[in-house]
């Protein structure tokens, strides 16, 4: 029988355990978000939108609009900044292509969120994609980009937020039409403020560092500055240049 030396012997000891050594860790992925992270994100939002849509419908009943025209504005439309300015134009008997084109206007700052997003929406077909933007407002971009952190967005994440924040928006919105039109003066009460308070509190959760609240600043300033240009372009301005300004201090 032949016998082993001790050098082949301790080498195959020691085999497995260099084998081990040479391989490649294994790499976990994120985990994929779920619709119920979905429902439980969209819990501020809910909340936000419950007293922002009430004061919708309201100041649309005192436009004169019926409870279904302030309803189907909100299920249409879905933009709480472009339907105050809606139907505060209405009030005044603006006719309808100023009205058009301003809202348009102010909602240009959604091709801004929407380039944003587009990194965190890659793997959902482009066609999807389409159909789950009409959802993006400013509070969902918000509650996205923060509660992704990084994570690529799935679709059962997104019905969960998105659809969450969309029927809560309606439903206060018929709330609120349906109020307005039982009671009287309630316009007067300043339920308009509820929709910049809710903007002041999303950008508060965002402040984290210095550089957070120079960009904040900047934004701030730029916009009063600008505040004078036609069709609420100061937002826009203000929001290019400072995010600039913030890239530049991030790196």
């Amino acid at each position: 029988m032949r016998k082993s030396n001790g050098t082949s012997g301790s080498r195959g000891d020691r085999q497995p355990l260099e084998d081990a050594c040479s391989r490649e860790p294994t790499l976990t992925s994120p985990r994929e978000p779920t619709l119920a992270e979905g429902l439980r994100a969209a819990l501020p939002i809910v909340l936000g939108y419950l007293p922002i849509g009430m004061a919708y419908g309201i100041l649309a009943s005192q436009a004169h609009l019926s409870t279904a025209e302030a309803v189907a504005m909100s299920l249409i439309v879905f933009a709480g900044s472009a339907q105050f300015i809606a139907v505060g134009m209405l009030a005044a008997g603006t006719g309808p292509w100023p009205i058009i084109v301003t809202t348009f206007l102010v909602n240009l700052r959604h091709l801004l969120m929407s380039a944003a997003l587009s990194v965190s929406f890659r793997r959902i077909p482009r066609p999807l994609q389409a159909v789950l933007a009409f959802w993006i407002t400013d509070e969902s971009f918000v509650v996205t980009s923060t509660t992704l952190a990084g994570r690529q967005a799935t679709v059962p994440f997104l019905v969960g937020l998105q659809i969450t924040g969309y029927l809560a928006w309606v439903t206060s919105s018929l709330a609120g039409a349906v109020l307005g039109n039982l009671v009287s003066g309630i316009a007067d009460l300043g339920m308009d403020y509820a929709l910049p308070a809710m903007f002041i509190a999303l950008l508060v959760l965002q402040v984290r560092d210095r550089g957070t609240l120079l960009v904040a600043a900047l934004a701030a300033a730029l916009s009063v500055f600008l505040a004078n240009v036609p069709g609420n372009a100061n937002v826009i301005v203000a929001t290019v240049v400072a995010a600039t300004v913030g890239v530049f201090i991030r790196k």
